[in-house]
């Protein structure tokens, strides 16, 4: 049989498969859980065996010709991004032979266990959040007898590492805006006069790029009490949020000498996903409210502007005018945030809609029309992306709902007939005919397959570092484990956030209930949230009884306004308008848990109650046609 007649063969293949699942599986039990999670465990041996017997030290494994590549400097990129995969499993053997490994051989000015002058330049973000988060991530087990990971003669190697690499990056932040470049030399930094004589193009970042290093510089800095890292960090925020639209939407691509946004286009997919995402995790792992409250007027404009239920379009950030009627699979990350939120509602809605285009082609293609209802030109390919997987965990950890066991069941299908091959998992170029290609990225090992096997875990029975261990964990963008300790979440000058601990002796502790405490329509989703949830979001009923009130430290120090000048005053400007304000009694999105999103009086974003803070009739993305609530029904990182 020729090779063209394969294709539609292995098509039909899949499908059947798919299809005998979907009527087997009206609820995963616990004991085919069970199997699916040691399915899930042989997936990562598989491709990881594969990296470490043809393409390490390399970066990155070629799954097809069993070799090796180097995509980020040569510096063992997959071993590392997997390093918290490991523990995760409980591999102990691998995960302390790996740590050792790096400790000893790892090093930022010439390539790993190879002689050669690294006068490499690198992705400031990609390297930010694979090599200094995986670094990371594997030190705060590694170093920790709580995680049962703890290594003996491991003496802080990977931290050195970790402060080492984060110095080469910090001079790509010495711009006019604090908006860092998007590539840094790890030897020779950036010059000023070179970088002014470089191509437009080395001038340029995206939003995601430069607003998304907060979490792991932050962790740096509590790590090394140096507070340099988290301090250029924020400021980039800082920077891109000052540069937001009238209507609080920020553009895709920025220039950071200039300020200017060189890509106008607003979304929550490519080139901005990950903004939004450190906003809220970065809150939540330290406590810094001021991310709080710009998440807040993020996530408000986002819902107001971006959202055409169930789905999300590509506006213009200052008019919101409609620019792409697209869903990208970068967008996918979004419900898992929402329930992070605490919005559960419209995230099941959207996970739906996402998991439609899976559905019909087996994996989610980078872009899909949803004027034509077909694969966008150009656009075609599966890089085995963990973002629709992710928010199938976070949802099934929020409801406990079977859909969402039976939905990763079905993405595991189609990974294992279509994407696995000769040493690794293969990107898939089409989607439409399921075309191998040789190529297979480290975040596929750092998040793909961790967000599988920490779904079935979970319906298993968990037991795992994430769900019984001593803390509770933020997930990077890369799925790294980063542990919200005190220590962590200390805010120096101000902690009055639930939870908080102060170094200052003068605490006084107050019981505090939370509006949320008293709203009971939660609970029937509480006890599936995380830990970290629980210490940030009241859900119990405290009508009951006073010891259900959540302690709340409180700091002498400045109000939040006094100290950054900022008052939540709503202005007289309509979002039409294009006004920078935000009224904190606005309705932002029904949430069911609404310390992250308030919500206290309306059913939606739509609401007639909310009617003067849509966009004008001629800036709305117009509404999708039939095809998109039939195609619901059959199921009823970033690229910088």
């Amino acid at each position: 049989m020729g090779s063209a007649n394969k294709i539609p063969l292995l098509i039909l293949l899949l499908f059947s498969h798919l299809f005998i699942c979907q009527i087997l599986s009206e609820g995963v039990t616990k004991e085919e859980a069970k199997h699916l999670r040691d399915e899930v465990r042989e997936m990562f041996y598989h491709a990881f065996g594969g990296y470490m017997k043809h393409a390490f030290p390399h970066d990155e494994l070629k799954p097809l010709s069993c070799g090796g590549e180097d995509t980020l400097g040569g510096y063992a990129l997959t071993l590392i991004d997997s390093l918290d995969t490991l523990a995760l499993l409980g591999d102990r053997e691998s995960f302390s032979a790996s740590v050792e490994w790096i400790g000893k051989n790892l090093r930022f000015d010439i390539l790993t266990g190879r002689p050669v002058n690294m006068n490499k330049t690198v992705s400031v973000f990609e390297t930010t959040i694979r090599i200094l988060g995986g670094l990371l991530s594997a030190h705060l087990i590694a170093s920790d007898y709580n995680t049962g990971m703890r290594i003996p003669s491991y003496e802080d190697e990977l931290l050195h590492l970790a402060e080492d690499l984060a110095r080469r990056i910090l001079p790509a932040f010495d711009t006019p805006t604090g908006i860092p470049f998007g590539s840094v030399n790890l030897m020779h930094g950036v010059d000023e006069n070179e970088s002014k004589a470089k191509p437009l193009y080395f001038l340029i970042t995206s939003t995601a790029g430069g607003g998304t290093l907060t979490l792991e510089f932050g962790m740096l800095s509590r790590l090394t009490n140096d507070p340099i890292f988290e301090e250029v960090t924020k400021n980039a925020v800082l920077g891109l949020w000052a540069r937001r639209s009238r209507i609080n939407l920020v553009g895709a691509h920025i220039d950071v000498f200039s300020g200017e946004w060189t890509q106008k286009d607003a979304g929550i997919g490519t080139s901005i996903d990950s903004f939004y995402e450190y906003l809220l995790k970065a809150y939540i792992l330290f406590g810094d409210e001021e991310y709080l409250f710009i998440f807040q007027e993020a996530y408000r404009a986002a819902m107001l502007y971006l959202h055409n239920d169930p789905w999300y379009v590509e506006v213009n950030m200052n008019s919101a005018a409609l620019v792409w009627p697209l869903f990208n699979s970068l967008q996918a990350f979004w419900p898992g945030l929402q329930v992070l939120a605490g919005d559960i509602e419209p995230a099941i809605k959207t996970h739906a809609a996402f998991f439609s285009v899976w559905k019909r082609y087996g994996f989610t293609p980078e872009g899909f029309n949803l004027a034509t209802f077909k694969v966008q030109q150009g656009q075609k390919s599966y890089p085995l992306r963990p973002e629709l997987i992710e928010s199938t965990y976070w949802l099934y950890k929020a409801t406990r709902n079977p859909r969402f066991l039976d939905a990763g069941r079905d993405m595991l299908a189609s990974l294992q007939f279509a994407a696995r091959c000769t040493c690794g998992y293969c990107h898939i170029s089409d989607v439409e005919f399921h075309q191998q290609e040789d190529h297979m990225e480290s975040f596929f090992l750092a998040e793909t397959v961790k967000y599988l096997w920490l779904l079935f875990d979970l319906a298993a029975g968990p037991d795992n570092l994430v769900e019984n261990g001593p803390y509770p964990y933020i997930f990077s963008t890369e799925g790294h484990l980063l542990p919200a300790t005190p220590q962590v979440s200390l805010v120096s000058e101000h902690c009055s956030y639930l939870g908080a601990y102060c170094r200052s002796s003068n605490l006084r502790q107050e019981t505090f209930f939370s509006e949320t405490a008293r709203d009971s329509a939660a609970t029937n989703i509480s006890e599936s949230l995380t830990n970290t949830d629980a210490k940030i979001l009241s859900r119990s009923d405290s009508r009951k009884s006073r010891s259900s009130g959540l302690i709340k430290g409180y700091c002498p120090g400045l109000t939040h306004a006094q100290r950054y000048g900022i008052s939540y005053v709503a202005s007289d400007d309509s979002p039409g308008e294009e006004s920078s304000s935000t009224d904190p009694d606005t309705v932002v999105q029904n949430s069911s848990t609404a310390l992250m999103v308030s919500n206290p009086s309306s059913d939606s974003p739509s609401s007639d109650a909310d009617d003067d803070h849509k966009p004008r009739e001629d800036q709305r993305a117009p509404q999708l046609d039939d095809e998109t609530s039939q195609i619901v029904n059959v199921t009823s990182k970033e690229e910088v």
